[in-house]
């Protein structure tokens, strides 16, 4: 048996679905990975998108994340359809032992700089949930440790039951606020089907907005969680090819939802008053002018259930995705500890991915803009590295077979192409616009 099967728990005990509630019973990993993706960052480009342009750019987050969806489902299909039967960072570790080193510090250093926006904006979110009862870097420090209570057990199916009750909250908070600020479905549709670019407001053209967009979430290196998660669930070879496929568009649509939703909140409320936000408290504040305190709350506990979610997937996520690829590039210690859980280094890339991420939330640190060009600027160095990566694994025999050359190979090598020029092309220009 692969080794990579043996160490997953769920790996002995996953049933491939055979009726339409068993699949339902099914969905898990898509949405640990969209309430990964999502973060208070993404709500705030979500409102602002719709203070700036009302509906007009709505098409272009549909299809950005339409875009991610055909990406993870290109390395899902090739962990699960490869003729080696290993998964996606073997696929890597086949083309050069530099691909898992890079990988796992990649892993450990994006998870760092992604999980710091969510430890601060948690805080921030049970801060003013609490009336100010603690200042913001303790209820940072609440957060990031509740955080470890459920991602530092590692087990996989307690962490799909935690994130399906924050999908709840964010739902009943960010689809009640869409309805109660009056969604104008018509422009919706419009916005959605049209492909208008509008007249640029503020710092970067609405054009650029909508490539960057398209190509940054296609290249970002959460992409690479889904197939860490699926094989927790225990999930191996073609004849769960289905279940995935279904899983990531249910959490693909999950995540149209609540990003439409926030979007929503920005072109009904902010763009009819030509106002705009910096952060997710303008939006709350704004909201709350309307609806009272009603209307905080809405906003504080969707940004809380948005930020909490990305906090567990990150810290039980990247470390997972780093070790593997640790283990590949050393397999002394993979043969030293085939659970790769049960390495302590593990516990260690957990607490550079989280515990670390708290120095972010200290007084007088760099911000949110400060740390998005950091991000940006790494994401530089690792999207072409995983897009010609994806591109060179699909389209060799000796790992894909006879699935090379077909169509739908050729298909996929030619997004992987466009996406690794856009995402690159558009972090330099939104780097260059910060420092513009």
């Amino acid at each position: 048996m692969d080794e990579n099967k043996a160490q997953a728990p769920e790996s002995g005990t996953a049933k491939v679905p055979s009726n339409f509630w068993e699949y339902v019973k099914s969905m898990g990993p898509g949405i640990v990975l969209v309430l990964t993706w999502l973060g208070a960052g993404d709500l705030v480009d979500n409102a602002l998108a719709g203070a700036n342009y009302g509906y007009a750019l709505m098409w272009a987050l549909t299809l950005a994340l339409i875009v991610r969806y055909l990406l993870c489902n290109i390395i899902a299909d090739y962990q699960l359809m490869n003729v080696k039967g290993h998964s996606v960072f073997e696929g890597f570790t086949a083309l050069s032992r530099v691909f898992p080193i890079l990988l796992a510090i990649g892993a450990i250093v994006m998870g760092h700089f992604y999980c710091s926006y969510m430890i601060k904006g948690a805080g921030q979110a049970l801060y003013h949930l609490t009336g100010n009862s603690l200042n913001i870097l303790a209820w940072s420090t609440i957060a990031m440790i509740c955080g470890f209570l459920v991602a530092g057990r590692a087990i996989y199916k307690q962490i799909e039951v935690v994130e399906k009750i924050i999908l709840g909250v964010m739902a009943v908070c960010f689809i009640g606020g869409a309805i109660a600020v009056g969604a104008d479905f018509g422009a919706m549709a419009a916005g959605t089907l049209a492909f208008e670019v509008p007249p640029t407001v503020g710092r970067f053209d609405a054009l650029l907005i909508a490539i960057s967009l398209i190509g940054a979430i296609g290249g970002s290196i959460a992409n690479l969680l889904y197939p860490t998660f699926i094989q927790e669930r225990g999930w191996f070879g073609p004849k769960f090819k289905k279940v995935v496929r279904y899983d990531l568009i249910f959490g693909i649509l999950v995540i149209i939802v609540l990003d439409l939703s926030v979007w929503v909140l920005g072109a009904e409320v902010l763009h009819p008053k030509g106002l705009t936000i910096d952060n997710f408290n303008d939006l709350a504040k704004l909201l709350g002018e309307l609806l009272g305190r009603v209307g905080e709350t809405i906003i504080y506990l969707g940004v809380l259930g948005a930020t909490f979610s990305s906090i567990i997937g990150y810290i039980y996520g990247f470390p997972l995705m780093a070790i593997e690829c640790w283990h590949l590039a050393n397999p002394h210690r993979k043969e030293k500890y085939p659970d790769r859980k049960k390495d302590p280094l593990v516990k260690v890339y957990m607490a550079i991915v989280g515990g670390l991420s708290l120095i972010w939330a200290l007084p007088n640190m760099p911000g949110f803009v400060t740390l998005t060009v950091m991000v940006n600027a790494l994401q530089i160095i690792l999207l072409p590295l995983i897009a010609i990566g994806l591109i060179l694994m699909i389209n060799k025999r000796e790992l894909m077979g006879e699935a090379v050359g077909r169509l739908s190979s050729k298909v996929q090598t030619g997004l992987l192409v466009i996406l690794a020029i856009l995402s690159v092309w558009g972090a330099i220009k939104i780097i260059m616009g910060y420092f513009g």
